[in-house]
């Protein structure tokens, strides 16, 4: 067997938002020759404005933080994610799609983004697996990390809209149901 290929980028492109980008990624990377369903859904209803601060968190090869760089063209994204292969997956992938507003780094949750940062927006393509810990950890740190009246947005299984929700609002006070489709569900939350 001829395992060589299997060393090679896998690179496809992708029509998001109206705009046209190639992604290079690797075999163990999530959703690795596609955009899954639950990124496409987070993608088409994300709101960025165009100086917005954006922080992809989990980023992945990052699907998420490039169309937001892109989104933003006065702003600028933060794509952060535990796995140093993710990472350089969504630097290369900057680099292609020639977006100099974004810059990946390792960071496990918030553990490497600056304590005095904020963000105007934060995205996460959550993991089903995620327990009730570690979830209020995360948005405990998001909403510290959120600038006052900025946005987190969140994608996660249906299965577990009920615990979204309960966990948005109880650690934000307020949760919204902006999209859905069959699979996933899309929240937001707004630092008051």
């Amino acid at each position: 067997m001829n395992v060589q290929k299997f060393k090679e980028d896998i690179v496809f492109q992708e029509n998001l938002r109206g705009y046209n980008f190639i992604f290079h990624s690797t075999w163990g990377l999530f959703s690795y020759n596609a955009i899954d369903a639950g990124t496409q859904l987070l993608i088409d209803s994300m709101h960025i404005n165009p100086s917005d601060v954006v922080l992809d968190l989990g980023c992945g090869y990052g699907a998420i933080g490039i169309v937001a760089a892109k989104l933003a063209p006065q702003g600028h994204i933060h794509m952060v994610d535990k796995d140093f292969v993710a990472v350089a997956y969504a630097e290369k992938n900057a680099e292609a799609n020639k977006l100099k507003n974004c810059e990946a780094y390792l960071s496990n949750g918030f553990s490497h983004i600056d304590p005095k940062r904020t963000f105007h927006v934060i995205l996460s393509n959550l993991p089903s697996h995620m327990s009730k810990e570690v979830l209020s950890i995360f948005l405990s740190d998001a909403k510290d990390h959120l600038k006052t009246g900025g946005m987190i947005s969140l994608v996660i299984a249906s299965r577990l809209k009920h615990f979204i929700q309960i966990s948005l609002q109880d650690i934000f006070g307020n949760c919204e149901i902006v999209a859905q489709n069959k699979t996933y569900i899309m929240c937001t939350a707004i630092k008051q």
